[in-house]
């Protein structure tokens, strides 16, 4: 069984699962295609990622993949802790170029389930950081996507102000440069 918790932006939800703890530790599913479909969340996940970030104040985004290869994520924090944000691209939406961000902590099994249309980043907050994620398309490098990190016009607050960054990341183009990707 889980929770599902609606944020600002159509779509994006916190999904809590039920964690069992005992004088051993604890157990929960963290993924159950049947409770999220009890739950009204129908997705076919086909690929999981994992990656490690070593230094506190990295961010990691802001990503996304172009239609026909977009891609929904379920996202998890391993260890240590994360903001975690979501940045709607959708230009019909009445949220476009909006974001949220939700802390994601090893200790909280609290997940963000972000669905297509939407761009997707992370700054560590902690030292040592292990992240996972489900999604529901492969990766494709012809539609791969990036909006730069400190885009002004989607005013995402990191937390920091002179992040780690990939090359990649640092040479992301503004969303206005882009026009539509969804």
């Amino acid at each position: 069984m889980i929770t599902v918790e609606p944020t600002k932006l159509d779509g994006v939800c916190l999904i809590r699962p039920n964690r069992f703890g005992d004088n051993r530790g604890w157990f929960m599913e963290s993924y159950s295609k049947k409770d999220f479909e009890e739950a009204g969340l129908h997705y076919e996940f086909v690929q999981d990622n994992r990656s490690f970030t070593e230094r506190k104040g990295t961010v990691r985004g802001l990503h996304f993949q172009r239609p026909p290869m977009a891609q929904a994520k379920l996202l998890t924090c391993l260890r240590g802790s994360i903001l975690d944000v979501a940045v709607d691209l959708r230009p019909d939406s009445p949220t476009y170029k909006d974001w949220v961000g939700v802390i994601l902590t090893a200790e909280d099994p609290t997940q963000l389930l972000i669905p297509r249309g939407f761009a997707h980043g992370f700054v560590t907050l902690t030292d040592n950081v292990e992240f996972q994620y489900k999604v529901d398309n492969f990766y494709s490098p012809e539609h791969d996507g990036g909006i730069r990190w400190n885009d002004p016009d989607i005013g995402v607050e990191w937390g920091v102000s002179d992040p780690i960054l990939s090359e990649k990341d640092m040479k992301s183009p503004f969303l206005r440069e882009l026009g539509p990707v969804f």
